[in-house]
């Protein structure tokens, strides 16, 4: 039995450089990862998808630059060519993180699945065979998400597909069908969609975004029917079946009921903590209602000396919260500092075309909790650089303090948006008033100067 000062339990977002500046710091430590290092991130998600999206993308524009004036003939999708492109990106990254791990000095990389068999004490089943335990004085989880499946009538009597998998599909469908309209259906539904598939996305609710503005969703609702991506609200899939390549689908709405048929089943109708394998109840880790590990505002868990990082402690589930998780761990344990992660302004982006940059309350939060707003919107379309580039899909919008004229939200669907938000989150950042930016001089033309014209509507 091998003890450690520290081990971290997955090689994600927060795991990867937590492992090493622990290690750095003088900790004898191991990290535990039961498949790749790089987590989600790096292997299926962040990066693979928007390195096909930037091919996505490519495949659009040569379509769109007709109405610039300038027609480059046909075009071809070799989808071998960008999954190929793909895979050299995400082994690029994992080697070189491994890499890292490797050359740390007092830290080891262990592959296999943990679990916990004891206060401070795992068990590990080897990638390679047989098992070990390990002890340690200190613990950090972050194991991350994995897709939901949801319990429907012939789900597994059909060959679906989840965030993870359709990154290894070798063929493009001829009609994806996906559950659900979050982030990771509008992203993979826009990208196949541009590659030739005929995409339909079922969503049970109203709406699609339930969490964002209706304004903003039915926005990103145009923008997708332009590219004939045809989208049925307030239906359900109630029944799944194959035969041969043909899916046959039942969908239900409003009590009616309708059959569909397709090629391909997305699943992406959420996901869920990974934590079956972890023997949480042997190391005194309490979840919480929704099944996530329970942790305070310092990140520890109900055992003491064991953290969570990431998102099997629910909350934003976005790799750049993994990595502030990591940097206030390291904050904590290793410089003694007090931290927190109460009141940290999280921001995000959806990378469908035009990106959705966010950050803060939306309109509808902010007024279900009374605030005393004004709410400025400019579309697109009287966007200087939006009409000069012929990109004038989408809009922007900020939420600001009546009283103090301090930006609370905003959210900028857009060319860029998630660039063009981040100075409005800096502006949050720096309490500065929307005056201040509606007065400023910004460089002529850029979308970033269009911020004066935003709050201009405020007048």
């Amino acid at each position: 039995m091998r003890h450690y000062d520290a081990i971290v339990i997955g090689a994600g977002q927060a795991g990867t450089p937590l492992c090493r500046k622990l290690a750095e710091s003088g900790l004898k430590t191991a990290l535990i990862e039961k498949r790749w290092v790089g987590g989600t991130c790096v292997n299926d998600g962040c990066s693979p998808t928007k390195a096909m999206v930037a091919s996505a993308k490519a495949a659009w524009s040569a379509r769109h630059n007709e109405t610039l004036g300038v027609s480059v003939g046909g075009i071809t999708i070799d989808f071998d060519e960008i999954i190929d492109r793909k895979n050299s990106i995400v082994q690029t990254m994992r080697g070189n993180s491994e890499n890292r791990i490797l050359n740390t000095a007092g830290l080891d990389l262990i592959y296999g699945t943990a679990r916990f068999t004891g206060r401070k004490e795992v068990t590990v089943s080897l990638k390679d065979g047989g098992s070990e335990t390990f002890t340690a004085d200190k613990f950090f989880i972050n194991t991350g998400l994995q897709p939901v499946i949801p319990d429907i009538e012939g789900i597994h009597s059909i060959r679906y597909l989840t965030s993870t998998t359709i990154m290894e599909l070798s063929e493009i469908p001829e009609h994806l069908l996906i559950l659900g309209s979050g982030y990771i259906a509008l992203e993979f539904g826009q990208m196949f969609a541009r590659f030739g598939s005929k995409v339909t996305i079922v969503e049970r609710s109203k709406r699609i975004l339930k969490k964002e503005d209706e304004d903003i969703a039915e926005e990103v609702v145009k923008i997708l029917a332009r590219e004939d991506i045809e989208i049925l609200t307030n239906t359900e899939a109630v029944q799944f079946a194959q035969s041969g390549h043909i899916i046959a689908v039942a969908l239900e709405n409003e009590g009616r009921r309708s059959q569909r048929s397709c090629t391909h089943v997305l699943l992406a109708a959420g996901r869920r903590p990974q934590l079956h394998e972890l023997g949480l109840e042997a190391a005194g880790v309490t979840l919480d209602k929704k099944g996530y590990i329970q942790v305070n505002e310092q990140l520890q868990t109900t055992a003491e000396g064991v953290y969570a990082l990431g998102d099997v402690k629910g909350g934003p589930a976005f790799t750049h919260v993994s990595y502030d998780d990591y940097r206030l761990i390291i904050q904590h344990v290793v410089e003694q500092k007090q931290i927190s992660i109460a009141d940290r302004l999280v921001p995000y982006c959806m990378f469908m075309d035009p990106q959705l940059g966010r950050v803060g309350i939306t309109e509808q939060e902010a007024r279900e909790k009374g605030f005393d707003i004004k709410v400025a919107i400019l579309k697109n379309d009287s966007v200087a650089r939006s009409i000069e580039t012929g990109d004038e899909r989408g809009m922007m919008k900020a939420i600001v303090d009546a009283q103090t004229g301090k930006i609370l939200g905003a959210a900028v669907l857009a060319e860029q948006g998630g660039e063009i938000v981040t100075i409005l989150q800096m502006a949050m950042i720096g309490g500065i008033p929307y005056q201040q930016i509606r007065n400023g001089v910004f460089a002529h033309p850029t979308y970033a100067e269009s911020l004066n014209n935003l709050f201009m509507t405020l007048d």
